[in-house]
Formats: structure tokens, C-alpha cells, sequence
């Protein structure tokens, strides 16, 4: 398969593009998660930010945000909802009233025992290969920000 950069732009077909293979594999992800989503009662989002606070419990609004590559006009309505099912507290952070803080109550915390119990996605990869891939989108993930910086 020719790479993008050896096809004129008139040759370009949809799967030349790798935008749209991250995003194909993305829809494919979704589609994977959907029974675990389901039976845990979670948006793919409130899924990540309740994996996000099962490693790092107590965060900042702000923290969590940049962790997850969200906006706070995103995130904080999730939050909201996240509190409402009973997963998580939000409180003002004591030190810095202009903060706020997140944390798991016990729910939230339970709720990943559940979560460990059910079949993890497959994605065919065995565990060199699903290092590699994981470690590359990554990296063009990170490449990305810093080009949309540098642009600014």
C-alpha cells in the first residue's frame, strides 16, 4: 500500500487517509465497549473520567480535564451527571476556593470491581503488538497537540 505522501492528491481515496482510520477505529471502539457500557451504565466519557479517578482519586476539575483532553463546558456537565448517579462528589478545594475536586464515593469505587469482573474488549493484538500500537497513537496524539500549539 502506497503511503499518502507517493499518491497525488487526485489518488487520494478515503482510506488513504489516516484521520479517517483513527476515526473508523474510534466508531470501532465505541461499537467493542458497548456491552460493557451498558451493563455499567456509562457513556464511553464517564467511563474514561471514572478510570481517570480510580488512579488518581480527589482530583481537580482542571486536572482532570487536561487528563482527558476535555474542556471544562464538556466535563463539568458529565460531572454533574457522574454525581447525580451517585459515582462521584464534588466539593471546593479547601486551600483554593476557586478549585473544585473530584472525588470516587463508595459507589464509584465498587463500580470498578464491576467493571474488572466482565471480559475486557479484544482487540487482537497480542501484548508486544498492543504496546507498540498503544505507544504509537500516543505519540501522533501528542505530535498533533504540538502542531495545533505551534499553529496558534
Amino acid at each position: 500500500m502506497k503511503s499518502r505522501d507517493q499518491l497525488a492528491p487526485e489518488n487520494l481515496m478515503l482510506s488513504d487517509y489516516l484521520c479517517f482510520a483513527v476515526y473508523s477505529a474510534n466508531l470501532a471502539f465505541g461499537k467493542a465497549y458497548k456491552p460493557i457500557l451498558e451493563e455499567l451504565g456509562l457513556t464511553y466519557p464517564q467511563y474514561i473520567a471514572i478510570i481517570a479517578l480510580w488512579e488518581e482519586d480527589n482530583q481537580t476539575v482542571s486536572g482532570l480535564g487536561a487528563k482527558l483532553f476535555l474542556e471544562s463546558n464538556t466535563l463539568t456537565p458529565m460531572l454533574k451527571k457522574l454525581e447525580a448517579m451517585g459515582y462521584v462528589e464534588r466539593q471546593r478545594d479547601p486551600g483554593d476556593e476557586r478549585q473544585v475536586r473530584i472525588s470516587l464515593t463508595k459507589s464509584g469505587r465498587r463500580l470498578r470491581e464491576k467493571a474488572l469482573k466482565m471480559n475486557p474488549v479484544d482487540t487482537g493484538l497480542a501484548s508486544d503488538e498492543f504496546a507498540k500500537v498503544q505507544a504509537s497513537v500516543v505519540t501522533l496524539r501528542n505530535n498533533l497537540i504540538k502542531s495545533v500549539r505551534n499553529d496558534e
